[in-house]
């Protein structure tokens, strides 16, 4: 059975102190440094997981979670299943999520989850009494954000709380998980969005219940202005139920470009959790400023140091 006084979940940053965070960071940090000389299905020396179980579940479409997932709990000496939902009782409306959040905790000793509904993590947080790990929900993308922090902290070697970033894009899950980071490690952080297309109500009032260096422009130049690093986004999201030619429309004048990435600094990288769509030109994204591809692969680092937290045995 699961030791439940040290077990924690990972499902949004605001929700988890920045200590903790930091401490995740580092772990990584020394982690990555360890496997240099190591192939992907080497194990880590000590094999903090063995014998441990990841389930992990997808209602969205995934590769760099599922993939860097994987990879993770191997690397810690454990093992993943990957359960398709469409597949369930539970899709079919045959059996309830209690029900079958009792049934993981029996077989598994953690769950992550990437889902269409904040309902149905909070659902599955209440019954499980193993850790859920939020793998992207409509409203959080925290390990994404987590790794791109470890990621530009790497490259820029100076804490992130003396890095300007910019969001250039639309409003989503990965921009609140963000927001959450820029109040957590108190890092300046410029939002360039259409009017329309600013953060909701509720991000809004958390942004300025907190102290903060968040700004919001409805302007691209503005926002990038300053930038250490430039961050976007599919404006048409995963199950975008939008009208797409006029919401592409909107974003027009927020296309990533080389003339755009001349107000950021000299040295500015872009980044991009992928995949990508017409937000960013081809010469951005396949520049040396793009680091997106190292990003992608921090994932698993970050995973595995997310995990570690989970089980209570984070260095």
């Amino acid at each position: 059975m699961p030791n439940i006084d040290k077990m924690k979940n990972f499902i949004n940053l605001k929700d988890i102190s920045a200590k903790d965070l930091r401490k995740i960071i580092t772990d990584a940090k020394k982690r990555k440094k360890a496997r240099k000389k190591l192939y992907n299905l080497e194990v880590d020396k000590g094999e903090p997981l063995r014998g441990k179980l990841l389930i992990q579940m997808f209602e969205k479409s995934s590769l760099r979670t599922r993939l860097s997932f994987y990879l993770a709990m191997k690397q810690l000496g454990g093992s993943t299943l990957t359960l398709r939902s469409d597949e369930l009782h539970l899709s079919k409306g045959a059996e309830s999520i209690e029900d079958t959040a009792k049934i993981l905790s029996n077989f598994g000793n953690a769950f992550m989850f990437r889902t269409d509904s904040d309902e149905k993590l909070s659902e599955f947080k209440k019954y499980l009494s193993i850790p859920i790990i939020n793998g992207l929900s409509p409203s959080s993308h925290a390990t994404q954000i987590l790794s791109d922090i470890f990621t530009i902290e790497e490259i820029k070697k100076k804490p992130i709380s003396k890095i300007n970033i910019s969001w250039i894009g639309d409003s989503n899950n990965v921009l609140n998980s963000l927001i959450a980071a820029a109040i957590k490690f108190s890092f300046r952080l410029n939002i360039g969005c259409p009017k329309k297309y600013e953060p909701s109500k509720d991000i809004l009032s958390y942004i300025k219940n907190n102290k903060t260096k968040i700004s919001i422009y409805n302007n691209a130049k503005k926002a990038a202005t300053g930038a250490d690093v430039i961050f976007s986004d599919k404006v048409i999201s995963m199950n975008d139920k939008v009208n797409k030619i006029r919401k592409l429309n909107y974003f027009k004048k927020f296309r990533i470009n080389t003339k755009l990435m001349t107000f950021a600094k000299k040295d500015c990288i872009f980044l991009h959790c992928l995949p990508r769509g017409e937000e960013v030109d081809d010469k951005v994204f396949l520049s040396k400023q793009s680091k997106v591809w190292q990003q992608a692969l921090n994932r698993v680092h970050v995973q595995k140091s997310i995990l570690l937290y989970c089980f209570g045995k984070l260095r």
